[in-house]
């Protein structure tokens, strides 16, 4: 009886310490890692001022403020939609961490989507987060989810009815923030998250904005830059341009019959100019093999080699592999031709932005060059 005893209690013990240690990893998915504006934020607020309905939830995050104080355009930069996308995070992280505004202002939202960096995708063995080397030391940033954490949203419709065009998705879906769009401010988080950004782009008067996004290889907008009608000269003034520089950008009219997402909601319910990018990433493939850190950073899949060559697909991948640095590469000379596109038919109200790389200083000297840690 007595050892019984004993090894019910040893039983116990372990079982509480397995608890306590889970519960100490899931809070501190729960914990954002620190980020370090340039010296030309002018202020930070929350997502919430826009909207107080998210406030004290999982779907507030933080809004960075750049205001060089002389008049020109505002600038929304999103990073984050789907935070099983680091490419685009980390472009807004690069772009938060160096930008000098030299006229007119720029706003920055990292962690757009900041529930869904709070988990990962079931059944996908994606990894909780990636580090990058810097000057002064490593940096770890999560590696989240597609969608709104169900723990925070839940449960999901069996057919989700988008609003207020009825279009049917998936249920998964009513947890997609690029879905959401232009919001509900009394419908679900993911919803009323959505409604925030609109709220934000409209009290602003944000003139062009940016959504950051990746895709597996085999999707057809890869390399894309979709725009908004409104916006066609400003894309293919920049695509041209980049053109030149050896970049290419395939030109994508956003759909007026998909409704929810950046590109189309934003661009019809508010006066801004949206563009949304696109970057080729193995790590989020039906292809990619085994998923871990390095798949992350150094875009390298043998099963994608092999299906680029076989021809039986349309694949967007490079022989040396689809490096993180090439990515955030793309979308950061992305993100400069168009402002500087933008003010080619908007000379009267111009924006001006110093201290970002471009493509070949991001793929010669790495991200972690471009990275604080103070």
């Amino acid at each position: 009886m007595k050892k019984h005893y004993i090894s019910t209690a040893i039983i116990t013990i372990v079982i509480l310490i397995t608890g306590i240690i889970a519960s100490l990893e899931f809070h501190k998915m729960h914990v954002p890692e620190p980020l370090y504006p340039s010296e030309g934020l002018s202020s930070k607020r929350m997502l919430s001022d826009y909207f107080p309905g998210i406030r004290g939830t999982n779907g507030d995050t933080e809004v960075y403020i750049f205001d060089s104080g002389k008049p020109g355009a505002t600038v929304f930069l999103a990073g984050g939609t789907h935070p099983n996308e680091p490419a685009g995070y980390i472009a807004s992280v690069v772009v938060l961490e160096n930008l000098i505004p030299e006229r007119g202002r720029v706003i920055v939202i990292p962690r757009l989507n900041n529930s869904g960096f709070t988990c990962t995708d079931p059944m996908e063995a994606f990894p909780q987060s990636f580090h990058i080397k810097t000057d002064k030391g490593v940096r770890r940033f999560r590696f989240g989810s597609r969608a709104t954490n169900p723990v925070h949203q839940w449960p999901d419709p069996l057919v989700y009815s988008h609003k207020p065009s009825g279009q049917q998705y998936s249920g998964l879906e009513s947890r997609n923030l690029n879905r959401s769009y232009p919001g509900d401010p009394n419908g679900s988080l993911t919803e009323k998250v959505a409604y925030a950004i609109l709220q934000l782009i409209e009290k602003e008067n944000v003139d062009i904005s940016y959504d950051l996004h990746e895709a597996a290889p085999e999707i057809p907008i890869i390399n894309a830059i979709v725009y908004h009608e409104k916006a066609e000269d400003i894309a293919m003034y920049a695509i041209l341009e980049l053109e030149f520089e050896g970049l290419k950008y395939t030109p994508e009219l956003s759909p007026k019959n998909f409704h929810g997402l950046s590109h189309r909601e934003w661009g019809d319910y508010t006066e801004t100019r949206p563009f949304l990018m696109e970057t080729s990433s193995p790590v989020q493939g039906r292809l990619r093999g085994k998923t871990n850190e390095e798949l992350i950073l150094d875009g390298v899949s043998k099963n994608y080699k092999i299906a680029k060559e076989t021809g039986a697909l349309r694949i967007v991948y490079r022989d040396e592999g689809e490096q993180l640095n090439h990515r955030v590469g793309r979308h950061l000379s992305g993100f400069q031709a168009i402002i500087r596109a933008y003010n080619v038919f908007h000379g009267d109200n111009p924006v001006e932005i110093s201290g970002l790389p471009a493509y070949n200083d991001l793929v010669e000297h790495g991200i972690g060059y471009y990275l604080h840690n103070d």
